[in-house]
């Protein structure tokens, strides 16, 4: 493992190839923390004022909103393009930052590359419906426009990936971006929105229509409140998400919310257990379960939890942990030593609610590499006690048994989040059962595979405490632009509508 001076090194370099001239520090100066190092890797001018950010962008809205939709598409595939060709200098800074694997991080960046290539296509069909009019001589038409400015505040997990689906099909829908990253990804936010900013200059396009700010959460307060903003689209804790909403409703804007998951999985009798145990264990341990689609519950039928719970200990601990630059590394480092105390509290109290540690449960030192690691943990729990319902954003899987179909569905929705879900079965009628309006009340809901990964085209999001926000593919672009009915006249005669007669 390199020391903390080499990462600032290698920081920089990835910086300056990607294009960023960081500004001279100011007085109220931000650190840039590594999820593998004690120390910073450096320090950046915090934004203080965000009245000239604001008008900014809502000066550029009123030249983008006439730029032709294919024409915004341009700069969304030139900005895939670069992404393309920098792929693995913008990767290495969110490992860098947030400890994400390799293959995690790149596989994030190919997912800013795959919601271009979508948003492209998407830029020639922002279709609106013809409805047939009860009145002769005319037409009834639905037409979507730009909305406005979009405020985007995004989570350390996906420090880049959350921010494009956003962008990419805000600004296809003719919406200027001001991004608020998290304050543990900051370097990867600017080498992202420096690409951008490279597609914006080549292209001819107004500056601001991508702008980056700096700051705690002062600085996302101020985005919610301001009226400027005509959507917030907010990804983090269920926590914040009860104070970005009634805020930006108090101001009659528009929320866009992806909040905390506490998502479960399924095995069934009749379960592929092989495909089961491959599935459980990435979408439980990858990431160091710090995804909100991390599998945090597997709620396995009587007669296999035992040999369920053998196998998960015999894959857990065949799990190469420790520096997340190398190849061989499957679970790199917990964000902060802060998530290392929660880790070590949500175990505790698992264990005082009956709970039974299988396998993990301990923070663990790596050989040469800085940062807190946590073993992939698996506990038995005799029901759903308190800790069960919580969301730690740490590798800790709890394992609860059922004894019906009907339990077992019971058991997935009784959380108040309802993001991702999944069941492992050979049985068609417990597979359309559970993605059945009867069944998982989650907003994404899969049969045999896990429950992370989603893919593009179809739209992200959840229910209940999730916060009900839909982001990437599938109609999520109407949160982007607003709706308007349009009646066209085309005849010499003006009949009213419900045969109202007046005059």
């Amino acid at each position: 493992m390199t020391t903390p001076d080499d990462l600032r090194a290698l920081a920089r370099d990835r910086l300056a190839a990607l294009g960023v001239v960081l500004p001279a520090p100011g007085a109220e100066d931000l650190t840039a923390p590594s999820a593998l190092s004690a120390e910073p890797l450096g320090s950046l001018p915090a934004t203080t004022e965000l009245d000239g950010v604001l008008d900014g962008a809502r000066e550029a809205f009123l030249a983008w909103r006439e730029v032709p939709a294919p024409v915004r598409g341009h700069l969304v595939r030139r900005y895939g393009e670069l992404l393309r060709e920098h792929k693995s200098l913008l990767a290495d800074l969110v490992t860098l930052e947030t400890g994400k694997i390799t293959s995690e991080a790149r596989g994030e960046v190919q997912e800013m590359i795959d919601v271009c290539d979508y948003a492209v296509g998407l830029s020639r069909q922002l279709w609106g419906k013809t409805i047939a009019s009860e009145r002769p001589g005319h037409r009834l038409a639905e037409t979507w426009h730009p909305l406005g400015v979009v405020g985007i505040i995004s989570a350390f997990n996906f420090p880049v990936a959350v921010w494009a689906w956003n962008a990419a099909i805000a600004l296809v829908c003719g919406d200027p971006v001001v991004w608020k990253p998290s304050e543990h990804a900051s370097l990867s936010a600017m080498g992202a929105a420096a690409l951008l900013q490279t597609a914006v200059t080549e292209l001819g396009h107004p500056s601001a229509v991508s702008q980056v700010v700096l700051g705690d959460a002062r600085t996302g307060e101020a985005l919610v409140d301001d009226p400027r903003v005509a959507l917030i689209s907010a990804t983090g804790s269920v926590r914040m998400g009860r104070a970005v909403g009634p805020r930006v409703a108090a101001r009659f804007g528009r929320s866009l919310l992806e909040l905390g998951g506490n998502n479960a999985a399924v095995v069934t009798p009749s379960a592929p257990l092989e495909l089961a145990i491959r599935g459980v264990v990435f979408a439980a341990a990858g990431t160091a379960g710090q995804r909100c689609t991390t599998l945090r519950r597997l709620i396995v039928h009587r007669s296999l939890v035992d040999e369920v719970g053998r196998r998960l200990v015999r894959a857990y601990r065949s799990l190469p942990i420790g520096d997340p630059f190398a190849s061989s590394t499957l679970v790199g480092p917990l964000l902060n030593a802060a998530s290392g105390t929660a880790f070590e509290a949500a175990v505790a109290q698992a264990v005082a609610e009956g709970g039974t540690v299988l396998t993990g449960g301990r923070l663990v030192d790596v050989t040469g590499c800085g940062g807190t690691f946590a073993e992939p943990t698996v506990i038995a729990m005799p029901g759903q006690t308190p800790i069960v319902h919580e969301e730690t954003f740490a590798p800790i899987l709890y394992l609860l048994a059922y004894d019906d179909f009907d339990e077992a569905i019971e058991l997935n929705n009784a959380v108040v989040q309802g993001l991702s879900a999944s069941v492992f079965t050979r049985d068609q009628a417990e597979a359309e059962r559970f993605v059945s309006a009867a069944g998982a009340d989650t907003g994404i809901a899969n049969v045999n595979i896990g429950t992370s990964g989603a893919e593009i085209g179809g739209a992200f999001g959840g229910e209940k405490a999730t916060g009900g926000g839909r982001e990437s593919g599938s109609d999520s672009w109407h949160a982007y632009m607003r709706q308007a009915t349009n009646t066209i006249n085309y005849s010499d005669a003006l009949p009213l509508a419900q045969g109202v007669s007046f005059g």
